[in-house]
Formats: C-alpha cells, structure tokens, sequence
C-alpha cells in the first residue's frame, strides 16, 4: 500500500483555530469520499491537503525574494545580457516535427 503525502505539511489539529464553510452538492461530496477513501484521509484531510497544494501551484512563481543593491545591480545585468547560443536547441528546433505538413512530392 502506497500512502499519499502532501509536500505541504497539515497543521496540527490543536493548532487549528479558523474555519472554513462550503456548500457542495452531494455528487461533489461523494467525489471528494471517494478520493478521500482512496487517499486513506479523512475528507476534512483530503479537502484541506489538496487545496494547500492548489494554492503552494498558485502561488510558487508569487513568491517574495529579496536581494542586496549589489545582488540586484547582477541581476538586472544578466536580464539584459543577450541570450547565450544553444546550438544543439537550435538544431533541434530546426529538425521536422509530426506536426509539420508533409512536403510536397
């Protein structure tokens, strides 16, 4: 039996102090029981595990980073470099794809 992890952590139950409502349908409660069930998580769980991991997707390129002005001076430098040559890319997208039409005979 392989069991599901969550990169994002659950909170401890007794550390939890907010709640959060939702009206579903039945059909869309017996989804979430099934995944769940399948999961071995509680829905609660299952509910709350997918939606932390919904949001890390969301939010990952959202991300605060800080950088020092000499830190921020090479960053913004190598943006305006202009892009090193990648041969082998460029061959490559040079090379006839599946999706190109065929050549006439």
């Amino acid at each position: 039996m392989v069991s599901y992890q969550s990169e994002t952590p659950i909170p401890n139950p007794q550390a939890r102090s907010a709640k959060l409502d939702l009206r579903i349908t039945p059909e869309v409660k017996a989804r979430l029981s099934a995944a769940a069930r399948e999961r071995h998580q509680s829905v609660s769980q299952f509910v709350l595990s997918s939606a932390l991991e919904r949001a890390d997707e969301t939010l990952a390129d959202r991300q605060h980073f800080g950088l020092d002005a000499e830190r921020w001076s090479a960053f913004m430098a190598a943006l305006e470099m202009p892009p090193r040559a990648l041969p082998r890319l460029e061959r490559l997208l040079r090379e006839p794809t599946p999706f190109d039409p065929p050549e006439p005979a």
